[in-house]
């Protein structure tokens, strides 16, 4: 192998370990694979709650919370306001964590605030089709682009106007988070 070949990776058991890895088969190097981190807001709005219509793959078209994949250097809360600016040009003021969840079949860890408007407004960003207020019985339930949104909302609900507490987690229907959206969706 010469210093322009790319290097070369196979799936073993490095020694020490207890799982497969990735690891180069010239020098020994492993190449961790992580969960990847999604932050975002139930964004509490006159009694009701702002959605995101996505303009992006996966689950185009369908309902969300402003949220999204954590940036290098930067904080969750710093993610959650980011990813609210770039779906809904919203502004936010964070109230807490709301949830927590693991969605072991994806690789992610999923943390949601509770959060309201700084400042008055929202439009669509570039990943939005549209941003709409909606009240709890006008949300789009068979719309809702990810079985975490349908959790995240409904813990939303349970707590409406209490003091934060412990965040709430997975569901104790589906505690690693491999049930899929009805239809077979496994996003």
């Amino acid at each position: 192998m010469t210093s322009a070949d790319p290097p070369r990776f196979i799936r073993r058991i490095p020694e020490g370990d207890d799982r497969e890895r990735l690891t180069c088969l010239d020098c020994g190097h492993v190449a961790y694979e992580n969960p990847k981190i999604v932050v975002g807001s139930v964004v509490e709005l006159e009694g009701g709650v702002l959605l995101c219509r996505r303009a992006i793959e996966p689950r185009r078209g369908f309902w969300t919370l402003p949220a999204g994949y954590m940036e290098m250097q930067e904080t969750v809360e710093e993610g959650a306001l980011r990813e609210a600016w770039e779906e809904a040009r919203a502004r936010l003021t964070l109230e807490g964590v709301l949830a927590v969840y693991s969605i072991a079949r994806l690789g992610q860890v999923q943390v949601i605030f509770r959060a309201r408007l700084a400042e008055p407004g929202f439009a669509a960003g570039p990943e939005s089709l549209e941003v709409r207020r909606f009240d709890w019985d006008e949300i789009p339930w068979d719309a809702l682009a990810f079985p975490s949104v349908h959790w995240a909302l409904q813990t939303w609900r349970e707590g409406a106007g209490a003091p934060l507490g412990a965040p709430a987690g997975n569901p104790g229907t589906d505690p690693r988070g491999a049930t899929p959206l009805p239809g077979g969706v496994a996003l």
